[in-house]
């Protein structure tokens, strides 16, 4: 017979196990309810509560006309999908509608299949959808056909203006676009984001069982601010000409871009400004599939050696020291040898055109005439260094303009104070060597040299909304005169030189201006030592065309960047299209385009030392 299996003991011990998990419990939820009410209600109301943020309509972009629209804003709608309410049946007749009425091929209707199959709460099938498409989406829904299917207002920003080459829209570059998220990505869409955005209009609502918002119980928190339209100073018509044209370069001269400014040598407006190739900013994302660096704007974003157009630096310079006149007799001997004979300089042609006038030097473009102008700025070499370095600087070389686009760069200028030059790096500094610019940069410190000795500061945008951009004021850099004797310089290169002579000009106005070209340093090559690209250069010009002798209107910066030459011999590299023949080009172009230029005062062709 068996005992008893029962203890007296033993339920008492049970019993007061449970006694005591209950007071437990008791407490806790005393605690939860009263102590810690407050946290957790909070905590229960966050993850039910949603903040949803309207954007504002973004401000458009117009041209300096305020006419013609650049960029600006149309309501799409984005298709939305609840996977987890379609039963298998319910997902096939929703896919097969979906591909009948957005003509979607079999893999992309398989895409979609896959897409719609899961417990997702909330998809996003596809942005942009048309109107047309939209309705028949609707009218789908409406007739069950499809299940499981929403639509919502999507902003997009669109650009209506076509640029003046295939798959490209107007001023792209300077444009820039602006992403899914509404944030504007370089260009002036990236530099006046929050002008253009505005604020959004931000509501915080409760989530219902299915976790949708309940948009009946909303509250309001910040009414949205509209986005502020913007004018620019570009003018629709120049810009379309002047992409035309370098995109007929570009293709001549088998180049890997072309580039110009216009701009206006004493405001610092500007008038056109444009790369090629170009893009199109209504298609960013195939570009950013591809080729993203195709978005980065190489006339703010991007530095070369300038070559030759920096001569005329060294001669304001030499001309402010007094170390030379227009007239002083140089010999230019071919080959300059540097350093105690361990360095050397060479004219393009390595032959000497012996004894030149400083100004005949600067037209023909002789290396050693520069160099030995430069070599004698100062009693040493470490004081001429110093002399040229400081002229840089004025001329804003060195640092960004400061113009008001996204992602301009400095480029490079190296302080012989820090790290002295030797004659070799002061003979190159001369012409244009071992020293990195942007265009933008070429174009404000010519306008300088060429205005009555003033640095500008360019800018592209003319008025935000009603109210006109305040300029950062020009400051004096150069004497007037001086500055009159360099315009006068500039013109003497064109009318002295029967090459330039004949493809620069612009009949009936003023022309003058400097040549660069430059060999391509690649420091990859040869197994990481380096070396100069195999015939390939940059081709620049700056210079100005002016309806009055000695006073420029425009300052027009052209580089053709690693173009092939297709006439290639010592001291002859020509291409089809040359950078002084695509400056007469734009030049033309420019000074002729209605309601363009102001009107200047009629000055007397200043005083010179010629």
């Amino acid at each position: 017979m068996q005992g008893r299996t029962d203890s007296r003991t033993r339920l008492l011990v049970l019993l007061f196990v449970f006694a005591l998990g209950t007071c437990a419990l008791v407490a806790r939820l005393a605690y939860w309810q009263v102590v810690d009410r407050e946290r957790l209600a909070s905590e229960a109301m966050a993850q039910t509560t949603l903040t949803l943020e309207t954007p504002s309509k973004r401000g458009d972009v117009f041209d300096r006309t305020g006419t013609i629209v650049l960029a600006t804003t149309v309501q799409r709608e984005r298709l939305i999908a609840a996977p987890d309410q379609l039963t298998p049946d319910k997902r096939r007749a929703t896919v097969a509608e979906l591909t009948r009425i957005l003509g979607l091929d079999d893999a992309a209707s398989i895409a979609l299949r896959d897409r719609l199959t899961g417990d997702a709460k909330y998809l996003i099938v596809r942005h942009g959808i048309e109107r047309a498409e939209a309705d028949q989406i609707r009218a789908a829904i409406d007739a069950k056909a499809a299940f499981g299917l929403s639509l919502e207002p999507e902003p997009e920003r669109v650009y209506p203006q076509l640029g003046g080459g295939p798959g490209s829209t107007l001023a792209a570059h300077l444009l820039g676009f602006v992403n899914r998220d509404g944030t504007g990505q370089y260009g002036i869409e990236q530099s006046y984001q929050a002008a253009l955005a505005g604020e959004p209009r931000v509501l915080v609502t409760q989530r219902d069982a299915s976790g949708q918002p309940i948009l009946d119980e909303a509250t309001v928190t910040q009414d949205g601010v509209p986005g502020t339209d913007l004018r620019l100073t570009v003018d629709a018509g120049l810009q379309l000409r002047v992409e035309q044209e370098l995109l007929a370069a570009w293709v001549a001269d088998r180049a890997k871009r072309a580039s110009a400014v216009v701009m206006d040598p004493y405001t610092g407006e500007i008038y056109a400004m444009a790369t090629y190739p170009s893009y199109d900013a209504n298609d960013y994302k195939a570009i950013a599939a591809s080729d993203p660096g195709r978005f980065i704007d190489p006339v703010v974003s991007t530095v070369y050696e300038p070559g030759s157009v920096f001569k005329m630096n060294t001669a304001a310079v030499a001309l402010e020291a007094g170390t030379v006149t227009r007239q002083t007799r140089i010999k230019d001997v071919g080959t300059l040898r540097l350093d105690k004979g361990k360095t050397k300089i060479d004219d393009a042609d390595r032959k000497g055109m012996g004894w030149l006038s400083f100004e005949d030097g600067i037209a023909y473009s002789r290396n050693v005439v520069a160099a030995k102008v430069a070599l004698g700025l100062g009693k040493t070499t470490r004081e001429s260094s110093a002399m040229l370095y400081d002229m840089w600087l004025r001329l804003g070389y060195g640092q960004p303009t400061g113009i008001d686009l996204a992602g301009e760069v400095g480029g490079l200028v190296r302080d012989p104070g820090l790290t002295p030059w030797r004659e070799i790096d002061l003979a190159n500094g001369a012409f244009g060597q071992g020293v990195a610019v942007t265009p933008i940069q070429l174009a404000t410190g010519y306008a300088a040299l060429m205005n009555g000795g003033s640095l500008v500061h360019p800018h592209v945008v003319k008025s935000v909304g009603d109210r006109d951009v305040a300029v950062t004021p020009s400051r004096r850099v150069i004497d007037s005169k001086l500055s009159g004797t360099l315009v006068d310089m500039m013109r003497h290169v064109i009318t002295e030189v029967p090459f330039y002579r004949a493809r620069t000009l612009v009949p009936g106005y003023d022309v003058g201006g400097k040549t660069g070209t430059a060999q391509i340093w690649d420091p990859a090559a040869d197994g990481g030592r380096g070396a100069w690209k195999h015939n390939l250069f940059n081709y620049s010009f700056v210079g100005y065309v002016g309806r009055q002798t000695g006073i420029p209107d425009l300052v027009v910066a052209i580089r053709i960047e690693e173009a092939k030459p297709t006439i290639l011999r010592v001291g002859r590299i020509e291409m089809p299209v040359m950078s002084f023949e695509l400056f007469r080009r734009i030049a033309t172009d420019a000074i002729r385009t209605p309601d363009l230029l102001v009107e200047r005062p009629i000055v007397p062709v200043p005083l010179t030392d010629r």
